[in-house]
């Protein structure tokens, strides 16, 4: 009998597979779809500190993809110093397996991953909750997912004019100069979280913060506009909540009392937010179960916190396309 054996996918490989802006998309969308069909089993993350929160945790995420046949755990690192050594703030691994036998079938390199995933979410959520005529972007934080999100997003709206910042002079403008390259357009890197967000059709929030502090304030959110925050400490203002005709979450599960982190934390602690007030969760709306913009003036935030099953969606396209290219390494398991 041959010994069974699992397929290794190293940061390179990845590279390698070069997965368009379409089959990023397409492969968390189809995911949030499953979910919104009840066709997904998806538990709550959890959280490892070693030390100390403000310096960094790791994160690990479980799920089964019915629609794929697919299990997968990732651990992924969030580390904010880590650009001091040379390193991403995170890191991860995922790990797929047979949802039927519990038989390994892969371990990737799940860095990029985890930053093509979280921009596709952002993206996704665009797509179904910004005005269609979306052409001004602020984007606050230069992270390794800012990147995705930026990039997955202009390829939906084609903005007319980008604007992105970060706490380190040297961080945004690095940013700024590689999105012009890579989307052949002008991108500004401003001084301010008010410049950035002020007058912006799409607000992303993605700051790196050691502790909470409400640095994104809610007089300066227009009518109309979706705001996206998924800082793992939360940079709003207890209000941005009262200014919203809907709020969306990627998972309630994620988001209630008893958990920790997040962008909307102190909202639900506090009853500002609850599962009564909440319009939906984003799969449903891929779904079509429930509706996502109805009309140009409705102000809308989108929060996600990360699904365990955009990992296993991504995982399984790159499996996919790594087995038909040749690409990485099997190994006995």
């Amino acid at each position: 009998m041959q010994a069974p054996s699992l397929r290794y996918l190293s940061g390179p490989d990845i590279e390698r597979l070069a997965l368009s802006d379409g089959e990023i998309l397409a492969a968390v969308e189809d995911a949030l779809e499953a979910q919104g069909r009840g066709q997904v089993v998806l538990e709550p993350r959890v959280h490892l500190v070693p030390r100390d929160s403000a310096q960094g945790h790791f994160n690990v995420l479980r799920a089964v993809v019915h629609t794929l046949g697919t299990a997968g755990v990732k651990v992924v690192g969030d580390f904010v110093g880590n650009y001091q050594r040379g390193l991403p703030s995170e890191m991860g691994l995922l790990a797929l397996f047979d949802p039927e036998t519990g038989m390994p079938r892969a371990l990737l390199n799940a860095t990029a991953l985890t930053d093509m995933r979280t921009g596709a979410m952002t993206a996704i959520g665009a797509k179904y909750l910004a005005r269609r005529g979306s052409r001004v972007l602020g984007h606050i934080g230069a992270r390794g997912t800012a990147y995705w999100n930026v990039r997955l997003l202009d390829a939906l709206f084609h903005f007319e004019e980008i604007r992105v910042h970060s706490r380190r002079v040297e961080s945004r403008e690095a940013f700024a100069r590689r999105l012009e390259t890579e989307l052949g357009k002008r991108v500004r890197a401003v001084d301010s979280w008010e410049a950035c967000v002020r007058g912006a059709d799409i607000v992303v929030e993605a700051s790196r913060l050691p502790a909470p502090e409400p640095l994104l304030q809610t007089a300066w959110i227009g009518a109309g506009a979706l705001v996206i925050p998924y800082g793992t400490m939360s940079a709003v203002e207890l209000t941005l909540t009262d200014l919203m005709d809907k709020i969306v979450v990627d998972d309630w599960g994620q988001c209630r009392k008893g958990l920790q982190f997040g962008a909307l934390r102190a909202h639900v602690d506090q009853d500002r937010l609850t599962e009564r007030t909440l319009h939906a969760e984003l799969g449903q709306i891929v779904a079509g179960t429930r509706p996502g913009r109805e009309h140009d003036d409705e102000t809308i935030l989108f929060w996600h916190r990360g699904l365990a099953t955009s990992d296993i969606a991504l995982g399984a396209a790159l499996l996919a396309k790594a087995a038909a290219a040749g690409v990485g390494q099997e190994l006995i398991f």
